[in-house]
C-alpha cells in the first residue's frame, strides 16, 4: 500500500487485479506506485496484441507526463497527455494492423486538497462520502447513453450489445478529448478507480458495502477482486482504493 500528501491530506493507495476466468491473459493495466499521488487503470479492447499494447502504452505515457507536470497541473497539461498518448496508440495501431485501443481512468494529485479524475471509456471512478457512494465518471458508450436517455432499459440485450460500442476511447482515430473533473479531497473521503470487469460484476450496493467499511485500501480492494471472481469472473477485473486522511 502506498501513502501520499496533497496538501493537508494524507492519501492511502492500494490496487489489485485478477485475469478472471474468460480470458488467456490480463489486459487492464493499472499504476499505483511511485512518490507522487497519480494513480490510473486502463482496459484493453479485445484480447490481442492491440489490446495489451494500448493500455501498457497510455498508463506509461499518461503518467510519465502527469508527473513531468509538476505537484500542481493544470487542466491544459492533463489534456496534452491525453492528445499525446492518443497519438502514441494511434501510430501503434497502425504498425499492428489491428484493433488498438483502451480505457483510460486516472486521478492526480494537484495541491491544496484536490484531484483532478481524468476518463475516457468506460472504466469508472466512483466516491464514498458521508454514506454515499456515487459514480463521479460518465460512461462513454451507446448503452449509457440508450439507458440515459430511454431508448431501453440498461439491463435489456439492446444495452448488452451497446455496452461494447465505445464512443470514446484511447486510440480512437478520431482522437476524443478525456473528461476531467476537478474533486476536493475530504477526511473521510474512499475513491475507487476501476475497470468494467468490476463495474459490470459488483453490484452498486455490494460496492457501497465494501468502500463504506473503513478498512485498509487493500482489504477493500481484496473483497471487490474476490467479489468479482465470485460473479463469474467473465472479465479482467482491477480496481484502485484511495482513501483520504485529515492530517499529514
Amino acid at each position: 500500500m502506498n501513502s501520499y500528501l496533497v496538501g493537508e491530506r494524507r492519501l492511502s493507495v492500494a490496487g489489485g487485479t485478477d485475469v478472471g476466468r474468460r480470458y488467456p491473459a490480463n489486459f487492464d493495466v493499472m499504476h499505483v506506485d511511485g512518490d507522487r499521488p497519480v494513480v490510473a487503470v486502463a482496459d484493453g479492447m479485445g484480447a490481442g496484441r492491440g489490446s495489451a499494447l494500448a493500455g501498457r502504452t497510455a498508463v506509461d505515457g499518461f503518467v510519465a507526463a502527469a508527473r513531468a507536470a509538476g505537484a500542481r497541473p493544470e487542466a491544459g497539461a492533463l489534456r496534452a497527455a491525453v492528445a499525446d498518448v492518443q497519438r502514441q496508440v494511434n501510430r501503434a495501431g497502425a504498425d499492428l494492423g489491428e484493433l488498438t485501443g483502451c480505457t483510460l481512468t486516472a486521478l492526480v494529485g494537484c495541491e491544496p486538497d484536490a484531484a483532478w479524475i481524468v476518463h475516457v471509456g468506460d472504466s469508472r471512478a466512483y466516491r464514498w462520502r458521508d454514506g454515499l457512494l456515487e459514480q463521479l465518471t460518465v460512461d462513454h458508450t451507446m448503452a449509457w447513453l440508450g439507458a440515459v436517455n430511454g431508448w431501453y432499459p440498461f439491463d435489456s440485450p439492446q444495452a448488452a450489445r451497446d455496452r461494447y460500442h465505445l464512443t470514446r476511447y484511447v486510440g480512437h482515430p478520431a482522437m476524443p478529448e478525456p473528461d476531467l473533473l476537478h474533486v476536493s479531497l475530504r477526511p473521510g473521503d474512499v475513491l475507487c478507480l476501476c475497470t468494467d470487469g468490476i463495474a459490470e460484476q459488483v453490484p452498486y450496493r455490494r460496492l457501497a458495502e465494501v468502500l463504506g467499511t473503513g478498512r485498509s485500501p487493500a482489504d477493500m480492494v481484496g473483497h471487490l477482486i474476490t467479489d468479482a471472481a465470485a460473479a463469474g469472473g467473465s472479465d479482467n477485473a482491477t480496481a484502485v482504493v484511495i482513501a483520504v486522511a485529515g492530517d499529514r
